[in-house]
C-alpha cells in the first residue's frame, strides 16, 4: 500500500498495485497549478486508490479536467481528466516515501520551459 498527504496532513489517500503511469508533466496548465516548471503525477487505476483523510476540494479547469487540492492548505493533490477515464492522478511527491518513485515518462514535452527541462534518457510524449 502506498500513501501520500498533502502539506498540513489533512488530504490523505492510498493505492496499492502497480501504476498506469509515472511521468512529469511539462503542460502550462499543470505548471500553473503547481508554480513549478513541470510536476510529477502517477496514474493509479479506479478501484485501487481512496481518500483516507478530509475530501479534498475540486477545480475544474477546464470541461472534463478538475483538479484536486487541500481545502486547508491549499497544497495540489490530484488530478482526473474525462478525457483519460478509469484513473486518477496523483502528484509523486505527496508519496509518504517519494524516493521510491521513479518517472519513465516526459508528458507535454514540446511545451517544457527550456531554463528548466531535465537531461535524462525517459520517454519524451509530444500532445
Amino acid at each position: 500500500m502506498k500513501r501520500g498527504h498533502c502539506l498540513c496532513g489533512s488530504v490523505k489517500f492510498e493505492y496499492e498495485g502497480p501504476e498506469n503511469f509515472r511521468g512529469h508533466c511539462h503542460c502550462d496548465s499543470c505548471r500553473r497549478q503547481t508554480a513549478s516548471p513541470f510536476t510529477t503525477f502517477m496514474g493509479v487505476p479506479d478501484g485501487k486508490w481512496r481518500w483516507t483523510g478530509v475530501e479534498p476540494s475540486v477545480y475544474v479547469s477546464s470541461p472534463g479536467k478538475k483538479r484536486y487540492f487541500c481545502p486547508t492548505c491549499g497544497a495540489p493533490a490530484a488530478f482526473t481528466d474525462t478525457g483519460q477515464p478509469g484513473e486518477i492522478h496523483f502528484y509523486a511527491a505527496l508519496l509518504n516515501d517519494p524516493q521510491d518513485f521513479e518517472p519513465t515518462h516526459h508528458f507535454h514535452w514540446e511545451e517544457r520551459l527550456h531554463w528548466a527541462a531535465p537531461i535524462d534518457d525517459l520517454i519524451k510524449k509530444e500532445g
